[in-house]
C-alpha cells in the first residue's frame, strides 16, 4: 500500500537527520549495491542512498529502479541523495 501525503511529510521529517547509508559508485547499481540497500531497509526501514550519477535523468532513473528492485517508497531526493521507506515485519516507525 502506498504512503500518503502526510506519512511522506513525516518520513521526510525524520529523514533529515539521517546520513547516506550506501553510495552508489562509479559502477552503478549493481546486484550487490542493490542487495545492500535491501538489507539496509529490512534492518532500518528509513536509509538515504547516495547516488552519485553524472546527470540529473541518469539519477532519478536509478532511484526509480532502486524503488522498484526493493519495494520501497521514495520519501525525498535533494541533489544526490535520495531517501526510501519500506516497513519492516515489526514496524519500529509509526506512521500518522
Amino acid at each position: 500500500m502506498p504512503i500518503t501525503q502526510t506519512q511522506r511529510r513525516h518520513l521526510r521529517k525524520l529523514a533529515h537527520h539521517l546520513k547516506p547509508v550506501v553510495i552508489v559508485g562509479g559502477a552503478g547499481l549493481t546486484p550487490a549495491v542493490l542487495e545492500e540497500i535491501d538489507g539496509r531497509l529490512a534492518h532500518h526501514e528509513l536509509i538515504k542512498v547516495r547516488v552519485n550519477a553524472a546527470d540529473r535523468e541518469e539519477r532519478q532513473a536509478m532511484i526509480e529502479r532502486i524503488a522498484e528492485a526493493t519495494g520501497a517508497d521514495w520519501v525525498l531526493s535533494i541533489g544526490h541523495v535520495a531517501a526510501f521507506y519500506r516497513p519492516a515485519e515489526k514496524p519500529g516507525i509509526v506512521l500518522p
